[in-house]
């Protein structure tokens, strides 16, 4: 096996770049393309220079962890690019600072408050339906809340 990839020699590694680009293409991961064109490069580089097998394998090591970590910054970069639409899958961040009234009273420490066609559960202290609150923050998918006057800023 081992002078089967030997003779192969440079193209040993572009086949198996192709190949897990392949399985990139076929398991999206966003992890396997960048080992698949650290091969690619490996191949191209053993072609140039004629390596060993072992410097190529070095070269491969080398160039995987450069390219993993390039690839994570462009897709990081890329990924907090989306400040257009800042609260998008956060729903609940959006309504800190709104105000609302409750649609069924606090007691215990829950309630509940419609906001637009959905009901939120409401944690805060104790208080009547139809009390108008301030969305204080989130504790997971509850909205804390604190009771205002119409006139409160």
């Amino acid at each position: 096996m081992r002078e089967a990839i030997i003779a192969l020699g440079p193209w040993a590694w572009i086949v198996l770049g192709l190949v897990l680009v392949a399985l990139e293409l076929a398991a999206p991961g966003v992890f396997l393309i960048w080992l698949g064109l650290a091969a690619i490069a490996t191949g191209l580089v053993d072609a140039l220079f004629d390596l060993s097998w072992q410097a190529s394998a070095i070269v491969f090591a080398l160039l995987s962890v450069a390219s993993v970590v390039v690839g994570r910054f462009v897709t990081r970069r890329r990924d907090e690019g989306s400040a257009d639409q800042p609260f998008l899958n956060r729903r609940g961040a959006a309504l800190v600072g709104r105000r609302f009234t409750l649609d069924a009273p606090i007691t215990g420490g829950e309630g509940r408050v419609r906001i637009d066609d959905t009901v939120w559960r409401a944690v805060g202290p104790d208080c009547s339906a139809g009390t108008r609150v301030m969305v204080m923050g989130l504790d997971g998918a509850n909205l804390v809340v604190a009771p205002v006057e119409d006139g409160d800023a």
